[in-house]
């Protein structure tokens, strides 16, 4: 990636620095999402995502994982590809929910994975020149987080969760003073050693897409119905959300960033490694 590029990303961070927005997992939790999905890659998923990552990155796709924030109202086209919203029920309507304010289509989390996916299966084809394939990455792999925040699924009256603070980067903020030493990396690897533990039984389950190569479909359902059932559940707008609230809905929160994770693995290992298959890696806890 050449110096324009990195001058780019640069101002645009700049630009944004002093914007007033809401993040689905904050900084710490999507970075941790991108950690653990780059743990699970496979040889050719991997060396296509070195290859693509801007050098500023380092290697570490956790490290640009925010971009897609602090771009947002740079890039104001993306704003509503953050989250995508319902009219007030718990179940989720592609044709009914996915598209901006003024009514167009496929501008949700679900229309942006599925655009940003098809972009990315271009690499190595005479065709990806069309694309910035680095921008195509780091985009699908923040909204692939994005969209397993379950307000980022949430009511049309709650604006993707912007209402009903506490479930952006707050909720894991207290969990990692709380918790885990004030040490992302400390909650991190907890999560991550659920994939070999408590959660193997079901990261099959997680992996599977037998449409396309992501399902965003059926994560955007997920989330929809755990805000209805844990994140809206109990509350309104003007609550004060004590201690046993965290708590209780912590739980949700580590699973939905672990699976996250592990989809997006999938999701890059489909896009770069044809023949990885679908078969869950165990990988060390680093």
């Amino acid at each position: 990636m050449g110096l324009l590029f990195f001058l780019r990303l640069f101002l645009i961070a700049l630009l944004s620095g002093g914007a007033q927005h809401t993040h689905a997992w904050g900084t710490e939790g999507h970075y941790m999402v991108c950690k653990i999905a780059q743990s699970l890659l496979k040889e050719n998923a991997s060396k296509a995502v070195l290859d693509l990552l801007p050098k500023i990155a380092g290697g570490e796709l956790g490290s640009v994982c925010s971009w897609a924030d602090e771009i947002r109202y740079v890039y104001r086209w993306s704003y509503f590809l953050h989250f995508v919203n319902t009219p007030g029920v718990c179940d989720y309507n592609y044709s009914r929910d996915c598209h901006n304010p003024s009514g167009e289509k496929n501008m949700c989390a679900v229309g942006a994975i599925n655009n940003f996916t098809a972009q990315l299966e271009t690499y190595g084809d005479s065709s990806s020149d069309k694309y910035n394939l680095t921008e195509s990455l780091m985009f699908l792999a923040h909204i692939v987080g994005d969209i397993h925040q379950p307000l980022h699924a949430g009511f049309l009256a709650d604006l993707g969760g912007n209402r009903l603070r506490v479930w952006d980067e707050k909720m894991i903020q207290k969990a990692i003073i709380d918790l885990y030493a004030n040490k992302t990396d400390v909650m991190r690897k907890a999560i991550q050693r659920n994939l070999t533990e408590g959660w193997l039984d079901v990261i099959l389950e997680w992996e599977t897409c037998t449409r396309s190569v992501a399902c965003p479909d059926k994560y955007a359902a997920e989330s929809v119905q755990l805000a209805c059932d844990s994140a809206y559940k109990g509350v309104d707008q003007n609550s004060k959300l004590g201690d046993d609230y965290h708590s209780s809905r912590l739980p949700v929160v580590q699973k939905r960033i672990a699976q996250a994770g592990v989809r997006l693995a999938a999701v890059l290992n489909r896009i770069f490694d044809k023949s990885a298959g679908e078969k869950f890696s165990k990988i060390a806890v680093v």
